[in-house]
């Protein structure tokens, strides 16, 4: 997957280039909202914008990007708080909006669950259905309707599966970066982990959980 980012701070430039390199993306990297601007019909499967960039800001090219492409998914990462500004991003197309400061996890969740699962439907396991829209999990011939926070876990498992999720990859995902205690999350864990039947989830001590296929 090939991926445009435009962030102009170079350190969070670099560790997210570093970061999506590491998971095996292709990515072309800008500080400069121009330089970014003429770049958007290089063939891109997903662009991540900030905002408030030189040149060219994030917005400019946002609505430049939907004249070319309708589907693609967009992804702002930006510090501002002005609520026109987001409500304009929204409007003009973007998929998603995560504000700094954030979890590199927490982005590469937003990629993964954007752009790169094309299948609503993913079998896991022998037998093992999930789709993510409906919210239905299929063991065999059983299904179960699981609730949003049950569907959002089970979905940063599978798309984190063999890799350690820590407490706050959960709490900023499945609650959306609003605070909740430890003993919430196990709650919910104790809950997926009777749904599932088999053991997929296994504890990591102070330190949150994998799951494991």
């Amino acid at each position: 997957m090939k991926i445009l980012l435009l962030e102009d701070n170079d350190k969070l430039n670099q560790t997210i280039n570093k970061r999506l390199g590491i998971k095996g993306y292709k990515v072309d990297s800008f500080t400069d909202g121009q330089k970014a601007y003429d770049a958007i019909e290089n063939g891109y499967n997903c662009f991540l914008l900030d905002i408030n960039v030189p040149n060219v800001d994030g917005i400019k090219i946002l609505k430049k990007i939907r004249e070319y492409y309708e589907e693609i998914p967009v992804i702002i990462i930006s510090s501002t708080v002005e609520l026109d500004i987001i409500k304009e991003a929204y409007d003009l197309g973007c998929n998603d909006y995560l504000k700094k400061p954030f979890f590199i996890d927490e982005l590469e969740i937003k990629i993964e669950k954007l752009c790169k699962i094309a299948k609503d439907v993913i079998e896991f396991d022998k037998d093992y259905f999930f789709d993510f829209k409906s919210s239905l999990l299929k063991i065999g011939s059983q299904e179960v309707r699981l609730t949003k926070k049950e569907r959002l876990l089970l979905n940063l498992f599978l798309t984190k599966r063999n890799e350690i999720i820590s407490y706050a990859a959960i709490e900023n995902y499945v609650w959306e970066g609003n605070f909740v205690s430890l003993e919430s999350i196990r709650s919910l864990i104790r809950r997926l982990r009777k749904i599932l039947i088999k053991e997929y989830i296994q504890t990591v001590v102070d330190t949150g959980y994998i799951f494991k296929i």
